[in-house]
């Protein structure tokens, strides 16, 4: 099973970025997914995170501006960043916890993280 991000980069505060985590192999179910953040010298922090059936939850630094959402029939969950400020420069990282096919086991796994920079 791989977790594959993508859509990091630079932009200026005020901008927008859109990350999507795409989950693939030997799947059976993708259960609750979520997005987390580190920034240098700083732990790694829960930024959003969204189950199944579509119920949201965010870290109080990005309510309002960050918007989680997942296509179920893709195994994809996107992360729509808003109003980005320079704070919010970090290395994010897809989580999902899901179901294996063969074996039929649950399991949590990681993407590999990608780098988005707010900077003027």
């Amino acid at each position: 099973v791989q977790l594959v991000e993508s859509g990091g980069g630079l932009v200026q505060p005020g901008g927008s970025l859109r990350l999507s985590c795409a989950a693939s192999g030997s799947i059976f179910t993708v259960n609750a997914m979520g997005w987390y953040r580190q920034a240098p010298g700083k732990q790694r922090e829960l930024v959003a995170a969204i189950s199944s059936g579509g119920s949201t939850s965010y870290a109080d630094s990005v309510k309002g501006r960050f918007t989680i959402s997942r296509d179920n029939a893709k195994n994809t969950v996107y992360l729509q960043m808003n109003s980005l400020k320079p704070e919010d420069t970090a290395v994010y990282y897809c989580n999902a916890d899901l179901t294996t096919r063969v074996p039929l086991r649950p399991m949590n796994a990681w993407g590999q993280g990608t780098q988005v920079t707010v900077s003027s």
